[in-house]
């Protein structure tokens, strides 16, 4: 008796467990193959919306910038606690004139993103400690804070004894 239940035991555990990977799949499947039937100076905003559906991500400066999206992840191995490890990262860039007409393509992939150089430098702070706005500003809060100069008498006196 006690063979069967664990025997069903067993079963009902391996049953449940699953030897595919989980997959979690982020914006545009297939985007790699998609990109390919778009092609620069001759596709239109028109076509980009049939083929790949809505972009990820827009943005406006001196033509349109469109931003496509994908991304796959999977749970990593059993030395990694099951993390979450991306194993697929395609993003298309994609520049549209005024005229609603594909200008430039860039796709990037998981290994050509190690390729892209960020910029590390940072911008100065415009407004320094040495700075005449400063040493005005800071005049102004010392009297507004002590209009009759009381406590500087006072620090002094302390500091003679």
């Amino acid at each position: 008796m006690n063979k069967i239940l664990y025997i069903i035991l067993l079963s009902f555990i391996v049953s449940n467990c699953s030897f595919k990977p989980v997959v979690k799949h982020h914006g545009v499947p297939f985007l790699e193959k998609k990109q390919a039937s778009i092609i620069t100076n001759k596709s239109n905003k028109n076509d980009i919306k049939k083929i790949l559906g809505p972009p990820s991500t827009t943005s406006k400066f001196d033509n349109d910038i469109w931003i496509y999206i994908e991304k796959k992840q999977t749970q990593s191995k059993l030395l990694n606690f099951g993390k979450m490890e991306i194993f697929k990262n395609n993003v298309l860039v994609l520049e549209i004139d005024n005229y609603g007409i594909l200008k430039k393509k860039d796709f990037y992939n998981k290994d050509n993103m190690k390729e892209i150089n960020i910029v590390k430098e940072t911008t100065e702070i415009g407004f320094r400690k040495k700075a005449f706005i400063y040493d005005f500003l800071s005049s102004m809060r010392q009297k507004v804070n002590d209009p009759l100069g009381q406590r500087a008498k006072k620090r002094k006196e302390i500091s003679q004894r």
